[in-house]
């Protein structure tokens, strides 16, 4: 399963095949290292460890886990034992544990640091390769929704840009941005833009000065759940954003971010205290 490209070359996502129809797990056996009773560190400690270091050197993100039962034959232990070992690892992040699945090696999750940049510059910042998929380009009418959240009247044009946006050619987001069709005559007579903030930027002399977020906890519809390959109600994060030049309001977006990518991180400083510190990419 992955992106795929029709014959006009637009990318596209490969969905025939369900992320979690097929996990194969390593052997309980392929794990090195051994127990040393009577050595003073407990013996889920160094269960926990021995683990931890297979997998650090031996298991991409996302790789299935052996079972409690492989491990606790692997090691002569007691399941209890295993079980608080991984217990650990899950708890520091290491190892996921999904239900009714087993236990996989945590996938990085991305920080959503919350700014006004382009979705092409934060991946290549994290040294990814984005990509998109356009849904749809177009001009539509404002609904009442539309017209409250962009202060425009019900009825006026509004350009509407849905994509879905990837990272290394997993599908990581899907965005939808509403621009006042007044702002940017002509935009329609061009390709969809790669980078909707440079266009903005260079085209029409709309450069982002300020926003308003709003983040939520939501649950995958079925066309969202599709589209980010993920299960119908799994969990989202929901990010509503006003994003205004001066005083006026060019762009009003909804994104649905994958809840197993991404957390929210969100930099506080009292006021009257110290700078906070530089900011430093994490993944």
């Amino acid at each position: 399963m992955g992106p795929i490209k029709d014959p006009s070359g637009i990318l596209s996502w490969d969905n025939t095949v369900d992320r979690k129809d097929i996990f194969v797990a390593c052997s309980a056996a392929e794990i090195p290292g051994e127990i040393v009773r009577g050595s003073g560190t407990a013996i889920h400690v160094q269960l926990r460890e021995i683990l931890r270091k297979f997998v650090s050197t031996s298991l991409a993100p996302g790789a299935a886990f052996p079972s409690e039962r492989d491990l606790a034959a692997r090691f002569s232990l007691a399941r209890m034992t295993v079980r608080q070992a991984i217990d650990s690892l899950v708890d520091e992040e290491v190892l996921d544990r999904i239900v009714g699945l087993g236990t996989f090696v945590t996938r990085p999750k991305f920080d959503l640091q919350v700014k006004l940049t382009s979705y092409s510059e934060e991946m290549e910042r994290r040294g990814m390769v984005p990509a998109a998929q356009v849904l749809s380009f177009e001009q539509v009418a404002a609904t009442a929704l539309l017209a409250r959240e962009l202060q425009l009247d019900e009825g006026q044009p509004v350009i509407r840009f849905r994509r879905l946006l990837l990272a290394d050619g997993e599908p990581m987001s899907v965005d939808e941005n509403f621009i006042p069709a007044h702002r940017v005559p002509g935009i329609l007579d061009e390709p969809p833009p790669s980078s909707l903030y440079n266009v903005l930027s260079e085209r029409y002399g709309l450069v982002m000065e300020w926003g308003e977020d709003t983040i939520e906890a939501t649950a995958a519809s079925a066309s969202i759940a599709r589209l980010l390959n993920v299960d119908v109600g799994d969990p989202l994060l929901k990010l509503q954003r006003h994003a205004f030049v001066s005083r006026a309001m060019v762009d009003f977006s909804v994104s649905f971010y994958r809840a197993d990518r991404y957390k929210l991180w969100v930099p506080l400083q009292r006021p009257g205290g110290r700078s906070r510190r530089a900011y430093s990419a994490r993944r």
